[in-house]
């Protein structure tokens, strides 16, 4: 703090000039320097800090400075980190701190576990190639219920169940669930523990019949399945730990709507270059789109409403190569001709549905 502002606090319990002459300053300089209009750093500081205020109460006061300045510059703020930090330091704003973890994994010793397949690389390179899913406990007044979550490639939660107790249906429940809103085709992944619902026979046998291969970390290891423990930690952190739920069916709904309202549409991640999971899954369909469309290296971009019209020219009727995909689009709607690719027709359309599906 600057004498002219210390001054300026003070200056109801003690007397101007005394504390001038303490501090070693002029009258003149304090009274030139109250009277004097703000900066324009100043100005822009403050229309800054109620961005700030706006973005944060908009996250449900869960962000930090990172994603408040990704969120700035989105908006056309020119500022930097630094900056954002200091600005919500001086106004009191903090982001969520996370907590420990307590261990809820249960292990069955009798079981044998699914190899590694990870080894803790969770880079994805499509979407629906690799799910890991996790368990974990919600207190409530009326007793725990347990959440299972299944994560995937862009950080999206595709599938969670919610029970009142740890058996396998939970887990079975979370797949179900993943599968009918992503509908996966093959080379898929689904990562765990070693938590005896995961190696439930029942469980491995749902997996086989849809044809996803099973992979589980080492016991006692959190590091092997780190990507379902942070976002069970995230869930914590940005929900649990924040709210009393005095009954179960509150905390299914906040929940629920912390995934499918915030989580899933509007939280910024920092692994995907501070988008959402959904705007990072539209970027990558449009990129897929545009590398099928144009795969002898043209260079073309589309927005990701032209990529759903592609969607709905080409797979509304039953076209059953890529071929006609691109004939009907180009039609359609007169945009210039492009060559296609000379190869099976049916895997590529399988291919393209792959990026389309939701």
């Amino acid at each position: 703090m600057s004498f002219f502002r210390l001054i300026n606090a003070e200056k109801a319990d003690h007397p101007v000039s005394a504390l001038c002459k303490i501090l070693g300053v002029s009258r003149s300089g304090y009274y030139a320097w109250r009277d004097r209009p703000p900066s324009r750093r100043i100005r822009e500081d403050a229309a800054l800090t109620e961005k700030t205020r706006e973005i944060h109460e908009r996250s449900r006061r869960t962000y930090g400075y990172p994603r408040v300045h990704a969120e700035l510059r989105d908006l056309g703020a020119s500022c930097g980190r630094r900056r954002v930090a200091r600005l919500m330091c001086e106004s009191g704003l903090r982001g969520c701190v996370r907590g420990r973890r307590k261990r809820t994994t249960r292990r069955d010793i009798h079981a044998v576990p699914a190899p590694d397949l990870v080894r803790r690389n969770f880079a994805a390179a499509a979407p629906d190639r690799l799910w890991v899913a996790d368990i974990t406990y919600v207190h409530t007044d009326e007793g725990f219920f347990y959440l299972s979550i299944l994560d995937a490639h862009s950080r999206r939660a595709v599938g969670w169940s919610m029970a009142s107790h740890l058996r396998t249906e939970l887990v079975v429940d979370a797949l179900q669930m993943a599968l009918w809103r992503r509908k996966p085709t093959s080379e898929l992944i689904h990562h765990s523990d070693r938590g005896v619902q995961y190696t439930a026979l029942s469980f491995g046998k749902r997996l086989e019949e849809v044809g996803i291969c099973a992979s589980m970390g080492r016991a006692g290891s959190a590091l092997d399945n780190a990507m379902a423990e942070s976002f069970v930690s995230t869930v914590k952190c940005e929900v649990l730990h924040r709210h009393r739920f005095p009954i179960r069916e509150t905390a299914k709904t906040a929940i629920f709507e912390y995934i499918e309202g915030f989580y899933n549409r509007t939280r910024r991640h920092s692994a995907l270059g501070y988008k959402s999971p959904v705007d990072y899954e539209k970027a990558t369909m449009e990129e897929a789109a545009v590398a099928f469309a144009y795969p002898y290296g043209k260079q073309c971009h589309y927005s990701a409403e032209t990529v759903g019209i592609v969607r709905e020219a080409g797979f509304s009727c039953a076209c059953s190569s890529f071929a006609g995909v691109v004939e009907r689009f180009t039609d359609q709607f007169q945009l210039p001709r492009f060559r296609v690719p000379d190869c099976n027709g049916e895997r590529l359309a399988e291919r393209l549905s792959r990026w389309f599906s939701d």
